[in-house]
């Protein structure tokens, strides 16, 4: 065991900002504090309120190191983010929210420079998902102040800038569809370098590596130990596959789920990724390339369901396995289906039951396509709230025909942001193993659903 025991998971989510403190002895979450986190919808684009943000982390962090000491800090965020900083570690511009369509404005210039996918293993992605369109944007749109950044940031590493003043990057956000990073050399891409970015990029550091001590400030505000560490920190889908890579022998797979669903092939079948289909090359937190797909799973369960109560009996499954369907995409353009439109299949007279049943097939079908399109096999690990929703782990394995282990971690991530101050392996408990179901109705269900998309398509 680390003689670090205690960490505090610094953890903004697309939806949702936590701090969570991870026991190390039982990788556990022991306490976990929770904030909302939209967007800023004011000028010059809509952007992250990093000050808000700033604010509920010195509070989270006090008040957690008031019921246990804090040993030390680690960082995940959502990726697609990115942040300009001047020589004094201030803001040049605000964090834009990659849901802003601005850059969608100089598609075509973009399309002009950005590398191939044989390169990088990035898609073409719509809005601000590819991070180099959002800084290409930014750079063209607001020329003086861009010119004031003395470097460029990954999200994760610009919370350990302020907390530490130590400016860095690291490869799993680097890597998460930016078309900044080619995960074959281990190296900034053409891109970088054909727009004189690399002066600008801060240090690449390890996820592991310990950045330094909070900054006496912070120290101040929180009551922390001066000496507390704080660690680079990585991409929140990575955080959730790291204990697995630690721990687990290949092949298996993983699925981070949260406002993106997002699959993760590690030792799976050799296969041909298509880029047009939102299938892209993670780099994991040990600096390797992992294929993965995506889509906008958690939001199409907050939109679908209107966040309502979880609450269906067995009459409700059974109804719904007699053909009552969602067919792709209620978020479009990104995922497996990206120019599909949403129908629903025999859906008159659906009560709650029946339409949440519905809702978590649809979930775990889609998620089943993008294993497919990664070449996943062996078993799936569901991280994130969807391992709590048995109907979407279910069909999950009906679908996939594998079993299916359903995380007992309330936030995958967590964990894994805080085994980066560990020294030991991951034994960490995997949850519930669901083997595929013996029905033959939810096996007859998947292949309804398959044939209906394909006449969809």
């Amino acid at each position: 065991m680390s003689a670090m025991r205690h960490i505090a998971v610094i953890d903004i989510g697309k939806t949702n900002a936590k701090v969570a403190l991870v026991d190390l002895a039982t990788l556990a979450e022991v306490a976990l504090r929770r904030m909302s986190n939209a967007p800023v919808r004011q000028a010059p684009y809509p952007h992250h309120d990093v000050e808000a943000l700033w604010a509920f982390i010195l509070e989270s962090l006090a008040g957690l190191n008031h019921e246990q000491r804090i040993d030390a800090i680690s960082i995940t965020t959502h990726g697609a983010t990115g942040v300009l900083v001047d020589a004094a570690g201030e803001l040049v511009l605000p964090v834009l929210d990659y849901e802003f369509d601005g850059p969608d404005r100089l598609a075509a210039d973009y399309e002009a420079i950005r590398p191939l996918f044989s390169e990088t293993g990035t898609p073409r992605l719509p809005l601000g998902l590819n991070l180099g369109a959002q800084f290409f944007w930014q750079q063209k749109s607001f020329p003086a102040e861009f010119a004031r950044a003395a470097a460029m940031l990954m999200y994760p590493q610009y919370w350990a800038l302020r907390l530490t003043g130590i400016a860095a990057n690291e490869v799993t956000s680097l890597g998460c569809h930016t078309d900044l990073w080619n995960p074959w050399t281990a190296d900034f891409s053409s891109l970088v370098d054909s727009l004189d970015w690399r002066s600008l990029m801060a240090p690449v550091r390890p996820a592991r590596d310990r950045l330094g001590p909070i900054l006496p400030t912070v120290a101040a505000r929180t009551g922390l130990d001066p000496q507390t560490p704080v660690f680079c920190g990585l991409h929140d889908s990575n955080a959730s596959l790291l204990p697995h890579l630690l721990s687990d022998k290949p092949p298996f797979s993983v699925v981070s789920t949260g406002t993106w669903v997002v699959s993760m092939a590690v030792g799976g079948k050799q296969i041909a990724l298509d880029a047009a289909r939102d299938t892209l090359v993670n780099v994991n937190a040990l600096g390797d390339p992992v294929p993965s797909a995506r889509f906008m799973g958690g939001r199409e369960f907050s939109v679908l369901t209107k966040d309502q109560p979880e609450q269906w009996t067995e009459d409700d499954v059974g109804a719904v396995l007699a053909r009552k369907m969602l067919l792709p995409s209620t978020q479009q353009g990104s995922g497996p289906f990206p120019h599909y439109a949403a129908a629903w299949v025999n859906a008159d007279g659906l009560n709650s039951g029946q339409r949440f049943a519905a809702i978590s097939f649809y979930l775990a079908l889609m998620t089943a396509t993008c294993l497919d399109l990664i070449g996943a096999d062996g078993p799936t690990t569901v991280e994130g709230p969807f391992a709590r929703n048995r109907l979407f782990v279910g069909m999950l394995a009906a679908a996939t025909a594998r079993a299916v282990v359903a995380s007992e971690a309330a936030t995958g991530t967590s964990i894994g942001a805080a085994l980066l101050a560990s020294d030991q392996p991951a034994t960490h408990g995997k949850g519930e193993r669901i083997e595929p179901p013996v029905d033959p109705a939810w096996v007859d269900y998947v292949s309804a659903w398959r044939s209906a998309v394909d006449v969809q398509g």
